[in-house]
């Protein structure tokens, strides 16, 4: 996929940019309710929360054009993810239980088929 200058500002925007505060907001939340909730339920909660403000952001505020599009915006953010929580969460805090549990699955899962179906929805109504 070859993209022009703005093109590539946009991409930039959708999916690092996005990616990063999408990210964020679910570590933040997650030490607010570290300090409320027991460990273990932390993940189910934020799921729901994170995934109704991540469906908003990749079907009203990406602006890709098509699939492939939307699979690199995927892409990207689930890598921010994984990063971002093994930086953060595994290597700083070394939880004592684990991290990685069905939650944090689900979350990656979503993170990638979030924006692949806002860029399917996208693409077929094109058409």
């Amino acid at each position: 996929m070859v993209m022009g200058p703005d093109r590539r500002r946009q991409f930039l925007k959708d999916a690092v940019g996005w990616g990063l505060v999408l990210w964020v907001i679910g570590y933040v939340l997650g030490i607010m309710l570290f300090a409320l909730v027991p460990a273990g339920l932390i993940g189910w909660i934020i799921t729901p929360i994170g995934t109704v403000f991540t469906v908003w952001v990749a079907f009203k505020k990406v602006h890709g054009t098509s699939l492939p599009y939307y699979g690199l915006v995927a892409l990207v953010w689930l890598l921010i993810a994984v990063a971002g929580d093994y930086l953060l969460i595994v290597k700083a805090f070394k939880p004592a239980d684990g991290y990685y549990k069905p939650d944090v699955y689900l979350y990656y899962v979503l993170t990638l088929a979030i924006p692949l179906s806002a860029g399917w929805r996208r693409t077929v109504a094109r058409r």
